[in-house]
């Protein structure tokens, strides 16, 4: 269980990291590339903050995983 518990943990925090680049690229407040495929719109901004919705929930469940049997 510990190890499913740490790669819960990594996988969530990956998931929100991302998120958090599509919600700021999709806002226009990060602009990452010379050629700007997603900035400014509006679908990356919704999908953003749906990866870090499902990022924080994957933490949660990693963080009620018991480590006992």
């Amino acid at each position: 269980m510990p190890v499913l518990k740490a790669v819960l943990l990594f996988v969530g925090i990956l998931l929100v990291l991302v998120g958090l680049v599509w919600l700021g690229q999709g806002l226009g407040l990060i602009p990452f590339t010379a050629t700007p495929v997603i900035m400014n719109l509006r679908p990356w901004t919704y999908a953003g903050i749906a990866v870090v919705i499902g990022g924080l929930a994957v933490i949660l469940i990693s963080r009620r995983i018991s480590g006992r049997r």
